[in-house]
């Protein structure tokens, strides 16, 4: 049975009653009626080679109320897209894949970065910035989902859940994140979240005290996760993060630019899993130690906006309250685990607190030695302000590699 909670800064949508799929979908198809429904998809090219990715494509085949699927593909040679193109042939739904190695788009991106309007680095947030960009081109969205292409536990119920809330045309949300329990394998995952952020954002509001952005982000069940849905009139303004802060950073822009009472979030699986990183403790550039520290540093830079001061002398007190915050947790986890019958490596879990204590000085080192720093890529609003034709550019570039 699922609780019903509500904790007054954004809506919580639960699922109390297992509803049934068929009739969900059928809302969504009225639904489409007055707003039209699209679908971004991040990928590497490696998932086309992987199980999760097959079935994510068989299941969104039998979607009924898609207009158009925008595939994000990194890190693929020219026959390595034409595969692609036949790999996402099944899908019966307006489909473009966006090539980013290929030529075209990789000119349209030189001439962005040559005025500092593009990501230079490669990974997610890129791949994300360009997708948003060719769906605010090809205007067939009133709204759109993100989810990543790794779900080896993916079902059509998870994108209507995720789609619902900002598809209504009877409700006013404007952004919509998905959470779930991250559970698979008989043990608990997700240990970013649970051992680093969650304590993290407790830490931070005994260290310097509470803030609207605090309490906010303290109201996600999961903030880290990868799935949430908006309406397209907030992706013009949005500005996207280039590194692996990608999912606090989309929330800090939301919260910047929306009222809380147009955010929601949603219950979409019972249970979650995907392709996991490795912990990296031996290279601070890859894996979890790389996204702990990304997460870290946006943090800080959020707060220090704000007002808050970040000071060196305060990161030691921090990493201090951290540690121990993070301790008692693990203490809660472990007891949650032997009442649920899930396995529970008590020495893995303070192995990461303490490999995420060390990153939360070495981040605020970071930060404290270039505050300037920009990890946001500009929003598409500013980059049509210095070039006017940019989108048409860009859907014209996708449309041609589409046609080969």
């Amino acid at each position: 049975m699922s609780e019903f909670y509500q904790d007054g800064i954004i809506t919580n949508f639960h699922n109390l009653a297992q509803r049934d799929l068929a009739e969900l979908e059928y809302e969504l198809q009225v639904f489409s009626g007055r707003n039209t429904m699209g679908l971004i998809l991040p990928s590497l090219y490696s998932e086309l080679e992987g199980p999760a990715l097959d079935k994510i494509v068989d299941t969104l085949a039998q979607v009924p109320y898609l207009e158009e699927i925008v595939i994000g593909l990194d890190r693929a040679n020219h026959q390595q897209f034409l595969h692609a193109k036949a790999f996402f042939s099944r899908l019966p739904q307006r489909h473009r894949i966006l090539w980013n190695d290929g030529p075209r788009l990789t000119a349209i991106a030189e001439q962005l970065s040559a005025e500092g309007l593009a990501p230079i680095e490669p990974g997610k947030g890129r791949n994300v910035w360009f997708c948003v960009g060719y769906t605010l081109a090809s205007r067939r969205s009133s709204c759109v989902a993100l989810h990543d292409c790794d779900i080896v536990t993916y079902d059509r119920r998870m994108l209507a859940r995720l789609l619902y809330p900002v598809a209504n045309p009877q409700f006013h949300y404007d952004f919509c994140k998905g959470y779930y329990a991250r559970v698979a394998g008989g043990k608990l995952n997700g240990r970013v979240g649970r051992l680093l952020v969650f304590p993290l954002l407790k830490s931070l509001q005994k260290v310097y005290g509470n803030s609207d952005f605090l309490d906010y982000l303290r109201s996600y069940r999961y903030p880290l996760s990868g799935e949430f849905a908006m309406r397209t009139h907030i992706l013009n303004d949005l500005r996207i993060p280039s590194d692996w802060g990608l999912e606090i950073g989309v929330l800090s822009e939301i919260h910047r630019n929306t009222a809380t009472n147009r955010i929601c979030q949603v219950d979409i699986a019972d249970h979650y899993d995907h392709k996991h990183q490795p912990m990296s403790e031996d290279d601070p550039n890859t894996g979890l130690q790389r996204m702990a520290s990304d997460i870290t540093k946006a943090l800080y830079r959020k707060l220090a906006i704000q007002g808050v001061p970040i000071t060196s002398d305060s990161f030691r007190v921090l990493r201090a309250t951290y540690y121990r915050t993070a301790l008692d947790m693990i203490d809660a986890f472990e007891h949650d685990a032997k009442m649920n019958g899930l396995g529970f490596d008590r020495h893995s879990e303070e192995s990461a607190v303490e490999l995420f204590s060390r990153i939360i000085s070495q981040a605020g080192h970071a930060f404290s030695e270039n505050p300037g720093d920009k990890p946001f890529v500009p929003s598409w609003n500013r980059v049509q302000s210095a070039f006017p034709d940019i989108l048409q550019r860009l859907y014209d570039a996708v449309e041609q590699d589409n046609q080969q």
